[in-house]
């Protein structure tokens, strides 16, 4: 049986942490900010985990993460 290749593209939104939940950017803070408060935009920064239904998809295309 050959390797199964990653998704380049989910490889570079997505990282798999220790305990197998994966952590993703959060939306909406990469252009449009100046009609967006200050508050909404210090709330957008960093990351967040994905919740369990979308994060079941994500891991099929990241087979070794």
């Amino acid at each position: 049986m050959p390797k199964m290749k990653t998704n380049r593209g989910a490889a570079k939104r997505f990282k798999v942490k220790k305990n197998g939940k994966i952590k993703r950017a959060k939306a909406n803070k990469r252009h449009i900010l100046t009609k967006k408060s200050q508050k909404r935009k210090r709330q957008l920064r960093g990351t967040t985990e994905m919740r369990k239904g979308d994060s079941v998809l994500v891991a099929k295309l990241l087979p070794y993460g």
